[in-house]
């Protein structure tokens, strides 16, 4: 598979998804923070399946 996130994106994703788990030991402390795996998963690798599947790549292109 090939990366079809950019730049910005994977940064977005990483940023909530490592917010998203720190709900799990501050805040509401619920295991609903676990949910932020997808995000920083798919912003550390740089693959989004769904992207792959709508056809959507926010990455640059190269030329």
């Amino acid at each position: 598979m090939s990366r079809n996130e950019g730049t910005l994106d994977r940064a977005l994703r990483i940023i909530a998804g490592l917010v998203l788990i720190s709900l799990v030991f501050i805040g509401p402390q619920t295991a609903w923070g676990w949910v932020g795996l997808v995000p920083l998963l798919t912003g550390l690798v740089g693959v989004c399946p769904l992207y792959s599947l709508l056809g959507i790549n926010t990455c640059a292109l190269k030329s």
